[in-house]
């Protein structure tokens, strides 16, 4: 495939959001709408067409797992946002990990070197990217701020990931 017949296709990426105090509506959720945001600007900048759809819901294994059989569907990135840290609840890494059929470990450890500079907590983060049979994901924390900072990391190379995944001939 050339790259202009991949920028005719049209990505489907996920953003689920695993939250149990935002999908009681105890507060907005605002990491979600971070990512959709941010997704929407980067891949219009690299004209792809592209939808997203966001999903809310409490941190529990069977709602996630639920979502990520119907993203290996036809969905082309997957976005997670929260559990990845160590509390009791926190359950979006031990969800994904074992799903992976590749792991990609060098992001998610350079966004927490790079973010522990000014913050060491960052270094907590259990957050993982990788393939799960025909789709990229990537687990980011909860908070804004730390969506923003992995966001910033990963759209520099998912532009590459998305064409090497797809063996879109560049050259």
């Amino acid at each position: 495939m050339t790259l202009s017949e991949f920028q005719q296709k049209t990505l489907r990426i996920f953003v689920i959001v695993l939250s149990d105090r935002a999908a009681k509506g105890e507060y907005i959720d605002e990491s979600g709408e971070i990512i959709k945001n941010q997704a929407s600007n980067f891949l219009q900048e690299k004209n792809f067409n592209f939808e997203i759809t966001k999903f809310l819901i409490p941190d529990e294994k069977e709602s996630l797992i639920s979502l990520l059989n119907e993203a290996k569907k036809n969905c082309d990135i997957v976005f997670t946002s929260g559990g990845t840290g160590i509390s009791q609840r926190d359950i979006t890494v031990d969800v994904v990990k074992p799903l992976l059929t590749k792991e990609l470990s060098g992001i998610m450890e350079w966004i927490r070197v790079r973010c522990a500079e000014t913050n060491p907590n960052a270094l907590l983060s259990r957050a993982v990217a990788g393939i799960i049979e025909n789709f990229l994901i990537f687990t980011l924390p909860g908070s804004p701020r730390a969506t923003r900072e992995y966001l910033k990391e990963i759209f520099l190379t998912l532009e590459h990931a998305l064409l090497m995944f797809h063996n879109v001939k560049t050259h």
